[in-house]
């Protein structure tokens, strides 16, 4: 799974249309929500850091909702956009996440097991589970 990091909101106009994970490492405004919406029509998660997440208006939040885009707390630990400009959540992840269950962990114990080993945030855990392990 890639994360596309969004640094600044000009970057907002150059995304790929077909981008679905987003992570925006900037403190984002209602238009520069609805930028990214218009800019990115298959986007199915925003990834906030937690800091802006505790920022960011209800309106926002509502109006990704309503398109479906679902909101992800969460930081990409160790990422240099000035390298690449996706975070790449390893394939390991998936196929640990698929073991653990398989072994007859818990979901919570999963997830929390994983972000010990992995530093990715709960959320992003949890959503890599819904949509590709458990898909």
């Amino acid at each position: 799974m890639r994360l596309r990091v969004v640094s600044s909101k000009n970057e907002i106009t150059d995304l790929n249309r077909n981008e679905q994970v987003v992570h925006l490492a900037f403190r984002a405004s209602n238009m520069d929500v609805m930028s990214l919406v218009r800019s990115c029509p298959r986007l199915r998660a925003v990834q906030i850091p937690p800091s802006y997440h505790q920022t960011m208006s209800k309106a926002a939040q509502q109006f990704l909702e309503l398109q479906g885009v679902e909101i992800l707390k969460g930081d990409v630990w160790g990422h240099r956009k000035d390298i690449d400009e996706y975070y790449t959540v390893a394939e390991k992840v998936k196929n640990r996440l698929s073991s653990l269950l398989a072994d007859g962990k818990s979901i919570d114990e999963t997830v929390k097991r994983v972000q010990r080993e992995t530093k990715l945030s709960e959320d992003l855990i949890r959503y890599i589970l819904r949509e590709e392990v458990m898909a």
